[in-house]
């Protein structure tokens, strides 16, 4: 095989496996996993939680949230949520205190709005929005938490 063959060869390789990685990564800024920034989140009244990971996944027409978070007390929370943005509530799974069902709408591109409700009765509700570059998403919640006590949170995720 002469040298030409051979870095023809190379270059068709290399263009068939960029491509493949580029056709393999989400174009929806919302997915992937989001790390809490403790520093530039604001918690009202606090106390912050310790850390907290949101993976966020494509499913079908909607996402599927998967959360970790360690909060300043008591034990850690994990809970799953699928959502298909149609408007209704989706059920929650594992052990969220503040919602067992969080409904989710698109705004546009990069923001969104959810309303959390536990037993039928509005906790929370928060405002998403994904940065234009795509590495941060601050979530703005208000509302009540698990112990009844209003809140007025901003919470700082960067991309991982």
């Amino acid at each position: 095989m002469g040298a030409r063959t051979r870095l023809a060869l190379t270059v068709v390789v290399c263009v068939v496996a960029a491509t493949s990685w580029t056709v393999g990564q989400s174009k929806d800024p919302l997915v992937g996993t989001w790390q809490l920034n403790t520093a530039k989140s604001k918690y009202t009244p606090g106390p912050a939680p310790k850390s907290a990971t949101t993976t966020i996944e494509t499913v079908g027409g909607g996402y599927k949230f998967t959360v970790h978070q360690v909060p300043a007390t008591g034990g850690d929370q994990n809970w799953t949520v699928i959502t298909n943005l149609s408007g209704g509530p989706a059920k929650v799974t594992g052990n969220n205190p503040n919602a067992d069902a969080i409904t989710y709408t698109r705004v546009n591109a990069t923001t969104y709005d959810s309303v959390q409700s536990m037993k039928g009765k509005e906790t929370q509700r928060q405002h998403i929005v994904v940065s234009a570059d795509g590495k941060t998403r601050t979530v703005t919640s208000t509302g009540v938490d698990a112990a009844g006590k209003k809140i007025n949170n901003v919470a700082v995720y960067e991309k991982k």
